[in-house]
Formats: C-alpha cells, sequence, structure tokens
C-alpha cells in the first residue's frame, strides 16, 4: 500500500502564474523585432507622440532654411538696364528694402518697402556696343528714363517667378530629404510659397514710391547732390528727378567710357545751403571736412552750435584761425566747452558772427538768432546747474525771438548748444539747432517748431581715442527755400572716424512743420506746462 502510494504521479502546478511571469517578463525585456519597428514608426497606439509645436518648429526650420537655399543658388535673375548688365537677387532681411550696388562707385539704398526680403541690384558691367551708341548719340538720353523702368518692370516680373521656383523648390527638396516623406516634403513647399505671398502681399502694402526722394549713399556716390538735384526740384517736379536719374546712368557710362567724374552741383537761385556743425572739440580735420563741404554743396552760411574747444583755454584760441578761411560766412555760439575767453577771440576774426542773449544777425538772406550755453563745464571751481539754467537761457531765447517777431525783423533760424534750451523755442521759430548730444536727432516741436540736432563733427575730438570704436564725423547740409526760409530738404553726412574712410549722405525731405491745434503757445518767460522729453536719439 505505501508503495503504490509513492508510484502514483504528482499533481503539475496550474499554467495561470506561469502565463503570468512571463507577461511580466516580455514587458521588462527591451522591444525589438517587428514590435520594435512599428513603435518606431509611429504604428503603434502606445508609442510617445511627438508634440505638435515641436512638429511644427521643425517644419518651420527646414521650411525657412530651404527657402534661402532655393533664392541663394537660382534666386537671382541676369538682365539689362539701360547701357548696363545687372544681376537682380532677393535676399533675406529682417527689415527689407532696395539696395543698388553701382562698383566700383559705391551703392545707394532705398527704403522702398517692409518685408522679411531685400531686393539686391548689382550692376555688373558696362555694355560696350550699347554704351558707346549712348555716348555717340545723344539724342537717346532723352528716352533713356523710359528704357530703364522698362527694362526693370522686366527684371523684376522675371526674379518673381524664378524666386516662386527657387523657395518651393529649394523648401520641398531639404523636407524630402529631412522626413522622407513625399507628404511632409509637398507640405514644406507649399508653407514656403505661402511665406513667400506673404512676403509679397507685405511689400505692396508698405510700398513706399517716394523712397527715391531719400536715397542713401556711400562710396565714391556721396556726391550725390550732384545727381539728386536741388530740393525744390525733389519736392515738386519728379520729372525732373527721373530724368536726374537717367543723368546719372549716363555720367556712369562717361566715367567708364572717357575716365570723368559726376558733374558738379548746379545751384539753385531758389534754394538756399546751410551747413550745420557741432562738437568739433579741437578736431583738426573738422576744418578740412568743412572747406570740402562749403566748396562742393556751394554754402551760404555755416552754423555752428558750440563746443568747438575741449578746455576752452587760451592756449586753445590758435586752432579757430582756419574759420577766416573756409568760404563761407561763420555763425557760432557758446557751447559748454568754449568758454567767454574763446568767444572774445572769436568774436575778433573775420567772416564770424558770434550769437549770445537771443541776439539776432541777418547773413546770407538768413535771419540768425543764438544763446551761449550758460554753463563752462571745465570750471571744476563752480558747481554746474544742470537743466534748469539751460531751460532759463531758452526762455530767454524764445522772448527774444518773440520781441524780434514784433519788431517785424521775424528770426528764421535760432541756435542754442543744448537740446533742453532749444525746445524751450517751440512755437517762437520755424526751425532750432543744436548740439551737445554727440548724435543726431530730428522732430517737429508740439508747437510746429523743427528741432534739429547734429552729432559730432569732429568725431568726438581728441577723446574719441579713449572709447572702444571711432566716433563718426557728421554735418548736415540744409536747403531752405529762399522765399519762405523754410527747410525743405537736408542731407546727412557721415564720415568713419579716426582710421576709417568710409562715407555716406543720407538725403531726407522735409514734412510739413504743423502745430497740434489742440496746444495754445507757450505764455512768454513762463516754462512748458509739461517737462521737456529726452534728448537721446532714437
Amino acid at each position: 500500500m505505501a508503495r503504490e502510494a509513492q508510484e502514483q504521479p504528482r499533481s503539475l502546478p496550474s499554467p495561470a502564474p506561469i502565463r503570468t511571469a512571463l507577461v511580466r517578463l516580455k514587458r521588462l525585456l527591451p522591444k525589438s523585432g517587428a514590435s520594435a519597428r512599428r513603435r518606431s514608426r509611429g504604428l503603434d497606439p502606445g508609442a510617445d507622440a511627438p508634440r505638435p509645436w515641436a512638429r511644427a518648429l521643425g517644419l518651420t526650420a527646414v521650411v525657412l532654411f530651404g527657402a534661402w537655399l532655393g533664392l541663394l543658388v537660382v534666386g537671382n535673375v541676369r538682365t539689362p538696364v539701360g547701357p548696363m548688365d545687372a544681376t537682380m537677387t532677393l535676399r533675406p532681411s529682417l527689415n527689407g528694402g532696395t539696395k543698388i550696388n553701382v562698383s566700383p562707385l559705391g551703392a545707394l539704398e532705398l527704403d522702398s518697402h517692409i518685408a522679411p526680403v531685400r531686393l539686391d541690384v548689382d550692376v555688373d558691367r558696362l555694355d560696350p556696343i550699347r554704351s558707346q551708341a549712348l555716348v555717340e548719340n545723344p539724342e537717346r538720353i532723352s528716352g533713356l528714363q523710359d528704357e530703364i523702368t522698362h527694362d526693370v518692370q522686366d527684371g523684376a516680373t522675371e526674379l518673381a517667378v524664378r524666386s516662386c521656383v527657387a523657395v518651393v523648390s529649394g523648401a520641398t527638396a531639404l523636407g524630402l530629404a529631412v522626413y522622407r516623406r513625399p507628404r511632409r516634403a509637398l507640405a514644406a513647399g507649399g508653407l514656403a510659397l505661402a511665406l513667400l505671398a506673404a512676403s509679397g502681399v507685405s511689400a505692396y502694402a508698405t510700398w513706399n514710391p517716394q523712397s527715391v526722394l531719400e536715397p542713401r549713399f556711400s562710396g565714391l556716390l556721396t556726391s550725390a547732390p550732384s545727381v539728386v538735384g536741388n530740393a525744390r526740384s525733389i519736392v515738386t517736379e519728379f520729372d525732373v528727378y527721373q530724368h536726374e536719374l537717367a543723368r546719372l546712368v549716363t555720367n556712369v557710362t562717361k566715367l567708364y567710357e572717357a575716365t570723368s567724374t559726376l558733374p558738379t552741383y548746379q545751384p539753385d537761385p531758389n534754394t538756399m545751403r546751410v551747413l550745420h556743425v557741432s562738437d568739433i572739440h579741437l578736431n583738426p580735420a573738422a576744418w578740412h571736412i568743412i572747406e570740402s563741404l562749403v566748396k562742393q554743396y556751394d554754402i551760404d552760411v555755416i552754423i555752428d552750435s558750440g563746443d568747438t574747444m575741449d578746455h576752452g583755454s587760451a592756449a586753445e584760441n590758435g586752432f579757430l584761425d582756419p574759420i577766416s578761411d573756409l568760404g563761407a560766412p561763420y555763425v557760432w555760439v557758446r557751447g559748454n566747452h568754449d568758454s567767454l575767453i574763446t568767444q572774445k577771440y572769436l568774436s575778433d576774426l573775420k567772416n564770424v558772427r558770434v550769437l549770445d542773449e537771443g541776439k539776432a544777425v541777418t547773413v546770407a538772406g538768413l535771419r540768425i538768432a543764438g544763446s551761449g550755453d550758460p554753463q563752462f563745464t571745465p570750471d571744476r571751481s563752480v558747481v554746474a546747474q544742470g537743466d534748469p539754467a539751460e531751460r532759463m537761457t531758452g526762455i530767454r531765447l524764445a522772448s527774444a525771438l518773440r520781441d524780434q517777431e514784433r519788431a517785424g525783423t521775424p528770426v528764421d533760424i535760432a541756435v542754442a548748444h543744448n537740446p533742453v534750451a532749444a525746445r524751450e523755442t517751440d512755437g517762437t521759430v520755424p526751425l532750432v539747432l543744436a548740439g551737445h548730444i554727440h548724435q543726431r536727432h530730428t522732430e517737429i516741436l508740439r508747437h510746429g517748431t523743427r528741432l534739429k540736432i547734429e552729432g559730432s563733427t569732429g568725431g568726438g575730438g581728441l577723446r574719441a581715442v579713449q572709447n572702444a570704436k571711432p566716433e563718426q564725423v557728421r554735418a548736415s547740409v540744409l536747403y531752405l527755400d529762399r522765399t519762405t526760409r523754410r527747410m525743405q530738404a537736408w542731407d546727412e553726412i557721415t564720415l568713419g572716424g579716426l582710421g576709417l574712410t568710409t562715407a555716406e549722405v543720407s538725403r531726407h525731405v522735409a514734412e510739413p512743420a504743423a502745430p497740434d491745434p489742440s496746444l495754445s503757445p507757450t505764455p512768454s518767460g513762463t516754462p512748458s506746462d509739461t517737462p521737456s522729453p529726452g534728448t537721446s536719439s532714437p
């Protein structure tokens, strides 16, 4: 019985716990084979799906990079423009606009539109046959502007078509290389086309045909006045301006053919030219620059808004002697670095008119009044009184301007060194000039006076050597109507500082200065109700 009991078979364990253990072990092992491939391809519902924003960001990056590559490779058109062969290209840009490179003369920039693409036009060469025909047949010049306009339109149309193809092809090709899926590649191409269309709409909506009136020149083209013409023709005779552009092409042709230069600026009897300089700070190079500008622009009068010296000492007075030979009358007001010793020395020089305490003089047909800075900051024994002293000087100057108007001799231009003082003349004079801050700034004040602040014509003077970068040399040529004495336009001349040789001329057309009708003029002898805004350049 016992042996029989021992020979009976043993009972097997239940399979359920084994299956449970195998399932748990399988879950702990890494996925492989078909299951892993399905999970990696996104077919497994348990797989982690990428976040939508990450996918969108990646697609956008692919589209932008692909579109840029497409424009870089095939996004340009070579087209004839008059006697020249030019290359037109679309380039990504934050500000848009148009840049015309005329090698070796320099470049011309226009704020033609606001869009993430910029139009670059590179003048490659002159066609010898067309150039020779233009030189030998001057009668063809009369129709040159129409020919140029037609050529530019044809080139722009071809460039738009080619750019569309380049952008879509580049984005699609890069999308296919990155995603390896035709649907994603087509989505990239479609998005690129949509972005290009949006850029086109933005350029069309912000298109500014008047941008040709305010070009920025660089290189040898800084002799821009010979091309742009006088201020009156800029404002009222746009057809004449188009003809002047045609003359530019003609003279560039002659430059290549006969190594001649652009024609000199032709003076207009209805336009007066004022050279505004400031903050020379003992830089002797400034006199050579001013003398050159006087000759090039046929300047009628030079206005210096102060800080010609650095310490105002008698030992520095010899620095002022070249003023008598600059070729134009010199009107000067004292800055905070100019002492009364400086002022006395200048008042004894020929060709110099010193303004102070609201004094007014008539020079070259212009009535100019000004006041010197009330503070001489190099004198450390005197505590600087700051802006309150400047405001009181401006208030006294404004009172003198009102006295001049009541006497029947209204002032055309007021001058003060510090912009704080200059702002107090608002409503008493059409134009007030200032300096001091070594930055350019132009604005129309509340009561209609235009404030024009000039940078440093001396590039900050000798103190600029202490700066990390050299300070630029700045001056402005103001164009005033001889009848109304109102400013019509101005050229901002910017030269590279110490060790630099860059040059740029930027033309600006003055908009009418209309006062705010809701504001009444400030009573004589009282400051403004609201504090003056800051004077830093925007």
